[in-house]
């Protein structure tokens, strides 16, 4: 395992070394866990009493913690983010592909860029566009007409229909499904009738989507993910949706069709937004909140309620129903006051 010193570490961060520079660190840990030759980081102040204790070999944290520290620390004024770019540049994950695989099918009319890397029984269709250092997994498909832009990683077992572009450096993760139909039918006496979903997906870049999350096709016009928007997974993101750039939402939320979410938003795990509203900029949406309306201002936004005694969850229902009686028989009361 390869292994870097704290200089080298701190000057990739621009940041300071405290302590000997000259210690080898080969991974991260965390600060209780964490042992010889990893570096952990504080960026929360909860966790201070471990700092004595910690075996690690360096600690990020901040100006402030690093004045009583005696040990060997990087600092910089966000720890977490520093441990972000940390953990990436000692990264060990292996490639989802590191060559074009004899088992891989490949349209004679697909145009590959340089250094472009196929695992086994993929496929890529006709008229595909990939371009520069791509890694397509292991039986992942590519449809026709698609479009896949530079250093952008496909893990095994990705579905990409036709008609989907994706932008530069993505991360797509194993069993994704990207431009599956939308949910569009009308009903003609008790019968329904499929709409044929024309539109594509159009994924900017720096997008990350979890295992097993699915972006639906627009209907006509195209479904639309901005630059740096991170989904979880199982996420659904339905027909015409349009989430805007660096919006993150949680795994299991569902998001139902012709949907505008904002940049800069962030929605938490388990959640539901009723179709055709728009959410705006920097809203954040506390976990299983359902969303069944327009949000035009910035804020945190809840619906849910907390856990509780069942018996006394059956009671409080049973009051919620009563609301409207108990409004009309305050309301009258207060014309009677006056």
């Amino acid at each position: 395992m390869k292994s870097y010193t704290l200089r080298v570490l701190a000057d990739h961060l621009n940041a300071d070394v405290q302590g000997d520079d000259t210690v080898e660190i080969s991974t991260v840990g965390t600060l209780d866990g964490a042992g010889s030759g990893q570096i952990s980081f504080l960026a929360n102040s909860k966790y201070r009493s471990q700092l004595a204790s910690s075996a690690a070999s360096a600690i990020l944290m901040t100006p402030k913690d690093a004045e009583d520290f005696v040990g060997n620390a990087i600092v910089l004024n966000d720890p977490y983010v520093g441990f972000a770019r940390i953990a990436q540049f000692l990264d060990t994950t292996p490639k989802a592909a590191d060559s074009i695989h004899p088992s891989a099918q490949i349209a004679a009319s697909a145009m590959l860029g340089e250094g472009v890397a196929i695992g086994a029984n993929a496929v890529i269709g006709e008229n595909v566009i990939l371009g520069n250092d791509i890694q397509t997994g292991a039986g992942c498909v590519v449809g026709q007409d698609s479009v896949i832009g530079s250093n952008t990683l496909l893990w095994a077992n990705v579905t990409v229909y036709h008609d989907v572009h994706l932008g530069q450096d993505c991360i797509i993760h194993s069993g994704a499904i990207l431009g599956s139909d939308g949910f569009g039918y009308a009903n003609e006496r008790g019968q329904w009738i499929k709409i044929p979903q024309t539109g594509g997906v159009r994924i900017g870049d720096r997008v990350e989507i979890g295992a097993n999350t699915t972006v639906d096709r627009g209907a006509i016009d195209h479904t639309e993910i901005h630059d740096g928007v991170i989904l979880d997974n199982q996420v659904q993101i339905a027909h015409n949706d349009i989430i805007g750039a660096n919006t993150a939402i949680a795994g299991s939320t569902v998001v139902a069709g012709s949907v505008t979410i904002g940049k800069h938003c962030i929605i938490g795990g388990n959640c539901a937004i009723s179709g055709h509203l728009s959410i705006t900029d920097g809203v954040h949406i506390t976990g299983s909140t359902n969303v069944t309306s327009v949000i035009r201002e910035p804020g945190v936004y809840s619906s849910a309620t907390v856990a509780m005694d069942n018996k006394l969850w059956r009671k409080n229902t049973v009051r919620f129903r009563q609301l409207d009686t108990l409004f009309q028989r305050v309301k009258a009361l207060e014309n009677n006051v006056k």
